[in-house]
């Protein structure tokens, strides 16, 4: 299982913390943007509605004029004065409201119903038979005779100048009743209003370069004032003049030539004027850059300060973790640390969790070892007690027949070997004795065996004093001596050799018996340590099984014994033990059943456990 970091785990709370905190501001950003982008979308709409009702106002005051200066004339000039007078009161009349307004007038003109000039004002000669019979204005004062009438803009072309001068006019008509030698008889009152008063009006709100514009129409849709007037009206540009002239006032979404805009329609009053106002979707965000910057930086400078924030609150929260796990650490690693209580509650909490459950462990840990000592002390005492009476039957009936056949030295070698054997076997109830103690035990085993079997054998003990001081389990050479005497040359009929050697071999003992019996074959090899009750059929009882066992519950699974073995070639079993020096405190801690390991034998002794000891 995967031991989790907690150090990537503070990363990962300020990394999730980070990415919380950058979503929520970009969320906030993107809101944020939203709502400037509806208020200024909002705010660019209304001061374009307000600037509209301004520019309305303005040129309905200033058509307001223009229809006061035809009402003037009508009925201060026309309705009180005969035509067929002499005197220049008609004239002198017009003459007096043309002075008044020539800023803003080109003429005022009077024609009879057949489109014949009766008076005019600048007093001006008429161009040589200009028809206006079949012209708009003339035309549409004709047919709706209640009504004023305004014509788009156009040049000026029924009277001569001078200078040479064309001007641009729109010309305001309406049906009026001439008096002429007291005969009533319609005419048509034209005042030329000059159309740079209204384009100067509209060029003042054309100014934005954002790409927003307005224009002026009639209500057919018929361009009076526009920016490109002379493109479209060369067919270069086009507008959507005729559907805006149909809109009431109010602001409108359109799709003009595959862009997006908003069209906001006023209209002028007595005229049917529309004065459009065109904002592209474009000029919406040409003033948000501005917007976009300051929440660019106050998203940036958010963004600093909350990853301060969030690297404090991330090490406010892992720092406990952090230290609590550094004290676990510590005491994985074998030191004994109090373990970090502290922080929130749940951390405490968490802190006492783990303090006791280390200590129930390490309880249990000493309740495992001492019940795993006492097993192994129980099991070693259970195997060494496994040693067949028999023998001690066999050597005291042999003492017997000494005795009574005469052979008093024999039978008191045979007492005093006997003695040996059982106080080294005793060994005062220890399991450890010396390797100089278990080869005299088996000696004197040996020597008690060769006068029960009369000399049939002989022994040889080959052996370093150097391991005479080295610990070794007892017991371990009497059973492989015994199988040696009974399955290897019991069986001989010449006399059979049993060799015994002890030597040191890479900071092990090794402990040989050697006999030149019958030997065995490589499936008897193989079963001889593994099925004890073969042994006990023919054996000691107590076997070769008996010795690997009790050397491994003590040693390790590392040591213990090797049989090799030739038919009619003898065998030799071998003993691998740790070369452990025999002391006191060595012996203490070997029969305690502690399993030792190479690295904790140095120089003979038994360092670690010694130590703990």
């Amino acid at each position: 299982m995967k031991k989790l970091n907690p150090r990537g785990m503070q990363s990962t709370i300020m990394f999730v913390f980070t990415v919380i905190t950058i979503s929520l501001m970009l969320v906030l950003g993107i809101v944020m943007y939203i709502r400037f982008s509806i208020s200024s979308r909002q705010e660019t709409i209304q001061s374009t509605k307000k600037l509209m009702e301004q520019t309305g106002e303005s040129l309905e005051n200033y058509l307001v004029s223009m229809r006061q200066i035809s009402d003037a004339v009508y009925y201060n000039v026309i309705k009180e004065n005969d035509f067929s007078s002499k005197d220049n009161s008609i004239q002198q009349g017009m003459n007096l409201l043309y002075e008044a307004n020539k800023t803003s007038l080109r003429s005022i003109a009077i024609y009879n119903g057949n489109g014949s000039l009766i008076v005019a004002e600048p007093v001006a000669a008429q161009k040589e038979d200009p028809d206006v019979t079949k012209q708009d204005w003339y035309m549409q004062a004709k047919e709706q005779m209640e009504n004023m009438h305004f014509s788009t803009p156009h040049i000026q072309n029924l009277f001569n100048d001078d200078s040479r001068r064309y001007y641009w006019v729109i010309s305001l008509s309406r049906m009026v009743e001439i008096t002429d030698q007291g005969v009533s008889a319609s005419g048509v009152l034209l005042v030329d209003m000059d159309y740079s008063s209204i384009s100067r009006m509209m060029q003042q709100i054309n100014e934005s370069d954002n790409g927003q514009y307005y224009y002026l129409c009639d209500s057919n849709g018929e361009i009076i004032y526009h920016m490109r007037q002379i493109q479209i009206s060369n067919g270069i540009s086009s507008e959507s003049s005729i559907a805006a002239a149909k809109y009431k006032d109010g602001v409108y979404d359109e799709v003009f030539e595959g862009k997006r805009r908003k069209i906001i329609v006023n209209t002028i009053s007595y005229t049917g004027w529309k004065l459009v106002g065109v904002i592209p979707y474009s000029s919406f965000t040409h003033g948000m850059f501005n917007v976009r910057y300051f929440i660019v930086i106050l998203m940036l400078l958010m963004a600093m300060m909350l990853v301060v924030v969030n690297r404090i609150v991330s090490v406010r929260i892992s720092r406990p973790i952090l230290k609590l796990n550094d004290s676990v650490k510590e005491y994985e690693a074998g030191e004994k640390p109090e373990i970090y209580i502290g922080g929130p509650l749940e951390i405490r909490h968490l802190g006492h969790s783990i303090q006791r459950s280390y200590e129930q462990i390490e309880t249990l840990m000493q309740e495992i070892v001492l019940e795993q000592n006492e097993r192994r002390k129980s099991e070693l005492d259970a195997l060494q007690s496994q040693i067949n009476p028999h023998f001690l039957y066999n050597a005291l009936d042999s003492i017997t027949w000494m005795i009574e056949g005469g052979k008093n030295d024999e039978a008191v070698f045979m007492v005093t070997e006997l003695a040996k054997l059982f106080r080294i076997s005793l060994s005062r109830g220890r399991t450890i004795i010396s390797v100089k103690d278990e080869l005299q035990h088996a000696k004197s085993y040996m020597n008690i065996q060769k006068i029960r079997y009369k000399n049939a054998f002989s022994i040889t003990f080959d052996a370093d004093p150097e391991i005479y001081d080295y610990c070794t389990v007892k017991l371990v050479l009497q059973p492989i001596l015994e199988n040696a005497i009974n399955y290897g040359i019991n069986a001989m009929d010449d006399c059979g050799e049993i060799t015994v050697t002890g030597r040191m071999n890479d900071g092990n003992i090794i402990l040989s018996v050697t006999d030149n019996g019958v030997g065995m074959s490589e499936d008897e090899v193989s079963l001889i340590l593994t099925d004890s009750s073969r042994i006990q059929k023919h054996g000691s009882g107590v076997g070769l099984v008996n010795v690997n066992n009790r050397i491994q519950i003590l040693f390790g699974k590392e040591y213990g014994l090797t049989v090799l073995s030739e038919p009619d070639e003898g065998t030799t079993v071998s003993i691998c033990i740790p070369a452990v020096r025999c002391t006191d405190e060595n012996r203490k801690v070997l029969e305690k059943g502690y399993i030792l390991s190479k690295e904790e034998v140095s120089d003979g002794d038994i360092q670690d456990k010694q130590n703990e000891e």
